[in-house]
């Protein structure tokens, strides 16, 4: 059987190739979509884990994390809860560096745990306002050292530091006081976020939980998983992967039933055939929907390397590099896959059935 449909698909490589891209394409988008909501899922998370923080609050109600602004006098209260053991604050500003627009701006207090926490490979921690220090993996990109200047659009910064943390999210910036990336947001007081590292014993969800309560209008975040309920950028692309899933499996349903009804009407001939030497009508009807899904596995094979390339293209078409960084997983890419199968499935019943209504003597007339 498997030969009959190798043979019937080489035979119009045409129709084949065209039937397969078409398929290819919503594969592509849905792995694409799933791809840079997982990316922005897990840079999401590097703001709620910042210096290797346990919990995050932001201000609830913001359509994005770093849109969130925390008054700074919120900070100490923070501290003095139940379960919480030390809270720093943390400003992120965006688009500060001309040409890169996604390059990240961290403003961090010299002596909280955020910056502590950071392994400094050249130089040494900043001890003013305005010193910059940069996180390896910019400093590698952008040719910068100790000793240079760090040009912003709010000024230029001497370079004091190399830091890595071992996080890709926060080594592809730089930091500087908070008072001075406060002023570049324009809110020389608030803080995006405020990092939380817990007490020894202390449960997360918890902590989170109280406060909350203490705190009326922030959010706390225990885990990445939780962003889609405050950061709706992930939210939409997920959507936008569910719709474009339902439409694949629409659109792509009724180019398989076209081609195999074309396929199946070409072919009459044979399958009267393949009938009247006795193969039972299952049987034929089970060779047209394996070819048709065959035809989609292909596709979904071809689509799935494309999703992947495009995914990494819209990032850098838009310069976002720094702030999302694609993540595809097998079941991403299953996702895909069994999408497409579907589509082969669903497009192929008609021709199976359309099939098995044949009557060899007329076929064969």
């Amino acid at each position: 059987m498997l030969r009959l449909i190798l043979v019937d698909l080489r035979r119009h490589a045409a129709r084949t190739g065209l039937t397969a891209v078409g398929i290819a394409v919503g594969v592509a988008i849905i792995v694409a979509l799933l791809g840079l909501s997982k990316g922005i899922e897990r840079s999401a998370s590097g703001i709620i884990q910042l210096g290797g923080a346990e919990l995050g609050m932001f201000q609830a109600g913001v359509g994005e994390l770093t849109a969130s602004s925390l008054p700074r006098l919120l900070v100490e209260r923070v501290g003095e809860q139940r379960g919480v053991a030390e809270a720093a604050p943390a400003t992120v500003a965006t688009g500060e560096l001309p040409g890169e627009p996604s390059f990240l701006v961290f403003g961090l207090d010299p002596a909280g745990f955020v910056l502590q926490r950071r392994v400094f490979i050249e130089g040494r921690r900043p001890r003013r306002e305005t010193e910059a220090v940069v996180g390896a993996a910019a400093a590698r990109e952008l040719g910068l050292s100790v000793g240079e200047t760090l040009d912003l659009t709010a000024g230029s910064y001497p370079i004091v530091g190399i830091y890595q943390s071992g996080v890709a999210f926060e080594d592809q910036g730089a930091v500087l006081g908070l008072e001075t990336v406060g002023r570049m947001r324009g809110r020389e007081n608030d803080a995006t976020t405020i990092a939380i590292k817990l007490a020894p014993g202390a449960r997360s969800a918890e902590v989170a939980q109280r406060l909350q309560a203490v705190f009326p209008g922030t959010f706390v975040i225990s885990e990445p998983g939780q962003v889609e309920r405050l950061d709706t950028n992930a939210l939409l692309i997920r959507k936008a992967a569910v719709v474009f899933a339902g439409l694949a499996l629409l659109v792509g349903g009724i180019v398989v039933t076209n081609t195999m009804l074309m396929a199946v009407f070409e072919r009459r001939s044979d399958f009267a055939l393949l009938l009247a030497i006795g193969w039972p009508r299952p049987m034929v009807a089970r060779l047209v929907f394996a070819e048709g899904v065959l035809l989609s596995l292909v596709g979904a094979v071809l689509g799935a390397g494309l999703g992947v390339v495009a995914g990494e293209f819209i990032v850098r078409a838009v310069d976002a590099s720094a702030l999302v960084d694609p993540h595809y997983t097998a079941g991403t890419l299953g996702r895909a896959v069994l999408v497409a199968l579907a589509t082969g499935a669903v497009g192929s019943l008609y021709p199976a059935w359309w099939v098995t209504r044949l009557r060899p003597a007329e076929a064969l007339e």
